[in-house]
């Protein structure tokens, strides 16, 4: 879109630009940067236009970006074209994610580039590594808490191991994800020893008080993220002699968006990993980014501006990287960190599908799927360029935050209900065979969330403990169902490391001083490789699992059905025990799979009758994809065994001429 304003600034910016990037043959660049001007301006203006200096930050701003393009290599500006061209790329049925920490998973990043072949074996080709850059010896939370956002922490490696991890992924086929953290930073960065020592300048990157009557008015609306260990939102430094607002730790320090030189440093940040070799950023904390008083300081629309611009900035500079949005936030808030629009992702292609992991938990506990559907029918759609990372766990708690009103629709009363799911993972409800921990219990509110690996949530650690082979199926079965869920649902499904061998409870960090007093340590475990190697043992629990999901991964490469373009449909067969849906091909109209799964411990049916007039089944040749094998019918039910699921197509007769 033309418009006089925002492309006379443009002109303006390229005569004033560092004459050594006016110098470069840019043209790529500058018809990316014309495209989007409009927009990078019109957002810009919006955020930072009353400030005197709005000028100098959008020249500053295209010169970020210029440089960053200048200094990326030749093979990723290839991989931009090739992603331009094939712009639905990431929608594909063939993307399968692992995310992994380096040093849990192998020691180091050189170590991951040396399991790459293992992560082949399974079918895993998109390696989220979470945190790598520089943060503190003690508390981190996580690698969370960023030191230096542009150097590898020393206790995984270093840039040219990071480099070397890239090209090596690329060369497999494989995607990289990397961490950016852009809500805070740890308490030991350059940014807050150059504030804490009086500069002005960075003590504007923070939200820095004198007193105690801003921080108080933020309190009145602002929640508490870990009431446990760190409460309240603002923390008093001793040095400063002032209040820093630490919304997650203490040691963690808010960014604060409303200045526009953190906006650059930050999209700066974005870029130079963008250069390094990632395919996909992960940015972290996005639904915090804007603070205003009178509310939470979640999901602020300028939150989605911020989000807006740096999408189309690293638009003009490395299109063909990605943005994951992790919002873990009520399921109306979620769709809305893909854009609102009606196709494109205009913030980021790929969001967490918190909704979906936390709902899959409550079909777990209850073995009814009610409360699933009900969840999943008040999702809103999502765009049609953009899709979910649907996951089981990761390094994070399982928050139970459904909609107390689809809570009230599945027959349960809300705080009850959650109550329940909490006794149930942590193994206080009787006959429960979960191994889980309560976590961020907030005894003013009642609320908490649950700690612990896939395989001990499910039973498979007291099943082993209790040498229960009965026990043991029962779990692998549950793990391989779950994980059947996220590969056909619609979206990327990413696995945790562990999973795949059914890795259970890691609870060494109890050792550790710095890691003691948080309990998410549990599922983020050191891989016993030697373990890892019985997914060769037949019979063993690892071989049974790895086994299994390498096979389930290998069979949803080849439906294209499983592709992600809104191709989804429920289908109520009134049975609360099954969960059922279609996947459609929308280029094969004889395309579809019909998914169903069934999270009871006895067997369940469904009438076939229930699928309505699609032309399906008629004839009664179900084949299921996973197994080749056809499933039981009893006159016109399918049957179901306990913790099965089926991807079903028709196989329809052949027919001579």
């Amino acid at each position: 879109m033309y418009e006089q304003v925002s492309h006379s600034l443009l002109n303006q910016i390229l005569d004033e630009i560092k004459p050594e990037i006016r110098e470069r043959d840019l043209r790529h660049f500058y018809t990316r940067l014309g495209a989007n001007f409009y927009v990078i301006h019109q957002l810009f203006h919006y955020l930072y236009g009353k400030r005197e200096d709005f000028k100098e930050q959008m020249i500053h701003l295209v010169e970020v970006m210029a440089t960053r393009y200048i200094q990326r290599h030749i093979a990723l500006k290839q991989l931009d074209s090739e992603r331009e061209k094939d712009h639905n790329w990431f929608l594909s049925q063939e993307w399968v994610g692992m995310a992994l920490y380096a040093d849990g998973f192998a020691d180091d990043l050189l170590g991951v580039e040396s399991k790459l072949p293992y992560l082949q074996e399974l079918g895993i080709n998109m390696v989220h590594v979470m945190p790598v850059m520089v943060c503190p010896e003690g508390a981190s939370d996580g690698g969370y808490a960023v030191s230096d956002f542009r150097n590898i922490d020393p206790r995984v490696g270093n840039l040219d191991a990071i480099n070397i991890l890239s090209a090596s992924a690329r060369k497999r086929g494989m995607l990289l994800i990397l961490d950016m953290v852009l809500n805070h930073t740890s308490d030991e960065h350059e940014w807050v020893q150059r504030a804490r020592a009086g500069e002005k300048r960075y003590q504007d990157y923070f939200y820095i008080f004198d007193n105690r009557d801003v921080p108080d008015m933020f309190e009145e609306n602002m929640p508490e993220i870990f009431p446990e260990t760190s409460p309240g939102n603002f923390t008093w430094d001793e040095t400063m002699q002032k209040w820093v607002m630490t919304v997650f730790n203490h040691y963690q320090w808010d960014l604060n968006y409303s200045n526009p030189a953190v906006f650059i440093e930050m999209l700066d940040n974005n870029l130079f990993w963008a250069n390094q070799g990632a395919d996909i950023l992960r940015l972290d904390a996005v639904a915090f980014l804007w603070k205003k008083i009178g509310t939470t300081s979640q999901n602020e629309r300028e939150a989605h501006l911020i989000l807006q611009l740096m999408k189309d900035c690293c638009q003009v500079t490395a299109p063909g990287v990605l943005f994951i949005a992790e919002a873990i936030v009520a399921p109306v808030e979620i769709t809305k960190y893909f854009g609102e629009d009606a196709v494109i992702a205009k913030e980021c292609e790929i969001a967490y599908n918190a909704t979906f992991m936390a709902l899959l938990w409550d079909a777990v506990a209850t073995k009814n799927t009610q409360l699933l559907r009900q969840g999943i029918q008040s999702l809103p759609t999502k765009l049609d360029r953009a899709t979910w990372l649907n996951y089981l766990r990761c390094h994070d708690d399982i928050g139970l935050g459904f909609d107390d009103a689809d809570i009230v629709r599945a027959g349960y009363q809300p705080a009850a209900h959650r109550q329940f799911l909490v006794d149930y993972f942590t193994g206080q409800y009787a006959d429960s065979p979960a191994r889980g921990q309560p976590f961020g219990v907030n005894h003013k509110t009642g609320d908490a969330r649950i700690s612990g690996s896939l395989a001990s949530l499910v039973g498979l650690e007291s099943a082993i403990d209790s040498n229960d082979d009965e026990a043991i199926e029962r779990s692998i079965k549950m793990i391989l169902l779950v994980h059947s869920m996220i590969c056909s649902f619609g979206g990327i499904p990413l696995i945790y490391y562990g999973d795949e061998i059914g890795t259970l409870n890691d609870r060494s960090y109890l050792e550790d001083e710095n890691k003691a007093g948080d309990n998410r340590w549990l599922q983020r475990p050191k891989i016993d490789w030697e373990r890892a190697e019985r997914r060769h043992q037949h019979g063993t629990p690892e071989q049974r699992i790895f086994s299994a999901l390498k096979k389930m991964i290998a069979a949803r490469k080849g439906i294209p059905a499983f592709a992600d373009f809104n191709n989804r449909e429920l289908v109520d067969v009134e049975n609360p025990h099954l969960f059922v849906f279609w996947r459609t091909d929308p280029f094969m109209p004889l395309g579809s799979v019909l998914v169903v799964c069934n999270f009871d411990d006895s067997p369940q049916y469904m009438e076939l009758s229930a699928l309505g007039n699609r032309g399906m089944f008629e004839y009664g040749n179900l084949k299921d994809i996973y197994s080749g094998e056809s499933p039981r019918l009893f006159k016109d039910q399918l049957v179901v065994p306990p913790f099965h699921f089926y991807w079903l197509t028709d196989e329809r007769p052949d027919v001579g001429f």
